[in-house]
C-alpha cells in the first residue's frame, strides 16, 4: 500500500484536516527520519515522523499504514508515540506562558470599563 504523508497525518489524527496537514509540511514541521519532505513523499512502515509544534519535537513511529480516517481510539494501532516526556513538558510550558500572557493583556472588557469610568467620576468629584 501506498500512502502520501499529508493523508497519513490527517488519517491518524495527527492534523485535523489534510489542508492542514499540507500546510504544516509545507512549512517544514513535518520531518521523515529527522529530513524535510514534501506532502507527496510516501510514508513506509518503520519510519520516524518528527512534528514540531511552537517549542517541542512530537515522534511517532509508523506502525501500520492506512488510507482512511480512523477514529481517535484506534490510532494507537498504526503509530507509536516516541515523543520524550521532556518534550511533553516544553509544549505545557509554552501554553501556560501562552494563557498567563492572555490573561495579563488586551483590552478591558466592557464590566471593567463601566467601574473604570466610575472610579475616575468619584475621584474627580471629590
Amino acid at each position: 500500500m501506498k500512502i502520501r504523508l499529508d493523508k497519513y497525518l490527517w488519517a491518524v489524527r495527527l492534523a485535523k484536516t489534510r489542508s492542514q496537514a499540507t500546510e504544516l509540511i509545507s512549512k517544514g514541521k513535518v520531518l521523515i527520519n529527522e529530513l524535510p519532505v514534501k506532502a507527496s513523499k510516501e510514508v513506509k512502515q518503520g519510519e520516524i515522523i518528527m512534528l514540531l509544534k511552537h517549542s517541542a519535537r512530537f515522534q511517532y513511529k509508523v506502525i501500520e499504514l492506512l488510507d482512511k480516517r480512523v477514529g481517535a481510539a484506534l490510532v494507537k494501532d498504526y503509530i507509536l508515540d516516541l515523543t520524550t516526556p521532556e518534550e511533553l513538558e516544553k509544549l505545557r510550558v509554552y501554553q501556560e506562558s501562552q494563557r498567563n500572557y492572555r490573561l495579563t493583556d488586551g483590552k478591558p472588557t466592557k464590566k471593567d470599563r463601566r467601574e473604570l469610568d466610575r472610579f475616575m467620576e468619584d475621584w474627580q468629584a471629590d
